[in-house]
């Protein structure tokens, strides 16, 4: 039966032709054209960019940033999400102060600096001198923010990438960075990191955190799976099943409720800041789910821990939905097709993520295994790439055409 979609206008009342669409206007618009100065001709002469950016303390024109990654670093919102995570910002800033003998009279070297939160905190712990880079246009107001403190004899910010960025010391006692992305390795920061402690970092130094953990689990999601991919079965009649294809080979960043957890937690990741190198960062990685209760199961999701575990007073968070919500959210993998799991059943395989070869930035992750039970056995297998049209926040999006 072919359905009848509604109208939420009158045709008869709709204007015949564009003479009498003319003739409404003249009666019905109550606008009035500006005659001001600078407000008349050509629309182009309207807004000045010179003018507009003379208000700032460093270039807002994130378009004009060597690549995407910088671009998106370049604008206040990103840096604003990040600071008023207290999960995170808080871990930081208890890191310092309660272990300022570890700081004090010690030099510390921030990398992503950003706003210069991190290199405060450590300012404020009594560091004799904190160095922070970015490469980003947020490194000019971090300069300003420092000033306004009151702590430019006590922190130095370098715009710049840290790999080419020539410090002017020899070696620091501490390295300091959030340097974690959605699914702990988006965005391949770590990899920096890896390099400064390389080139920098004194033998007996400190990093800041120095260990972080992926877990991952199985959750039942039939509502949004539905929702958002089974909405293009039919799209007004229309069959869109193609796009649903695309749609599942991109995993999610978003919330994931404690309830929809139908299994046990399986570590796939355990990254020790002081020994692992840069080449280790790709991974292949055994899990065991063993399933909880009677349900379907519909994807995997994702979340990492992190320790600052070389410190006297040592602190720890997590982005688990079992614990207080932070801007990571969970990274969720939805299956092609759900699976129906029984309580005591298992899912093993295995997991990869590799760095994606055609922007080192995004990741390339790959899930294959099977479940079985008394009456089943269901071999999967996916890929996928998490890069930034995965994510859902909404100014990531402004800057996908930012190099």
């Amino acid at each position: 039966m072919k359905r009848q979609l509604p109208l939420q206008f009158d045709q008869e009342k709709l204007p015949a032709g564009p003479n009498q669409l003319e003739e409404k206007k003249k009666k019905t618009s109550d606008v009035l054209d500006s005659d001001e100065p600078g407000f008349t001709g050509d629309p182009n002469t309207w807004f000045n960019d010179e003018d507009f950016n003379k208000q700032f303390v460093g270039s807002i024109d994130i378009k004009a940033a060597k690549d995407s990654y910088f671009g998106s670093y370049s604008h206040y919102a990103i840096h604003e999400e990040m600071i008023k995570d207290e999960v995170r910002t808080k871990s930081y800033l208890v890191a310092c102060a309660r272990n300022r003998e570890q700081i004090e009279n010690k030099i510390v070297l921030d990398i992503g600096c950003g706003t210069g939160i991190l290199s405060i905190f450590a300012a404020q712990a009594g560091a004799k001198h904190v160095y922070g880079v970015d490469n980003a246009e947020i490194a000019d107001f971090a300069r300003e923010i420092v000033k306004k403190n009151g702590l430019e004899d006590k922190i130095t910010i370098i715009k710049g990438k840290m790999e080419d960025v020539i410090l002017p010391v020899d070696k620091v006692d501490i390295i300091i960075s959030e340097w974690m992305g959605y699914f702990l390795l988006y965005e391949s920061m770590l990899d920096t990191i890896l390099d400064a402690r390389d080139r920098y970092l004194k033998p007996d130094g400190i990093i800041m955190p120095d260990r972080a953990c992926l877990n991952i689990v199985a959750i039942e999601d039939a509502k949004y799976k539905h929702d958002r991919y089974g909405f293009w079965n039919d799209v007004y009649g229309v069959n869109m099943d193609p796009v649903k294809t695309f749609a599942l080979s991109e995993p999610l960043v978003e919330e994931v409720n404690q309830g929809q957890i139908i299994s046990s937690i399986s570590k796939v990741l355990d990254l020790d800041l002081y020994t692992i190198a840069r080449g280790e960062l790709n991974f292949a990685s055994k899990f065991k789910l063993k399933i909880t209760r009677n349900n379907a199961a519909f994807a995997l999701t994702a979340w990492f821990d992190i320790y600052f575990s070389q410190l006297n007073f040592p602190v720890k968070f997590t982005t688990s939905p079992y614990s207080t919500r932070t801007h990571w959210k969970q990274t969720t993998f939805y299956l092609k097709n759900e699976i129906d799991a029984k309580e005591n059943g298992i899912m093993t395989g295995i997991i990869a993520g590799s760095k994606s070869m055609f922007n080192h930035r995004h990741i390339d992750v790959k899930i294959s295994g099977v479940y079985e039970d008394d009456e089943s056995n269901v071999p999967f297998s996916q890929m996928y790439k998490l890069r930034q049209s995965s994510l859902i926040p909404s100014y990531y999006f402004i800057f996908l055409d930012a190099t």
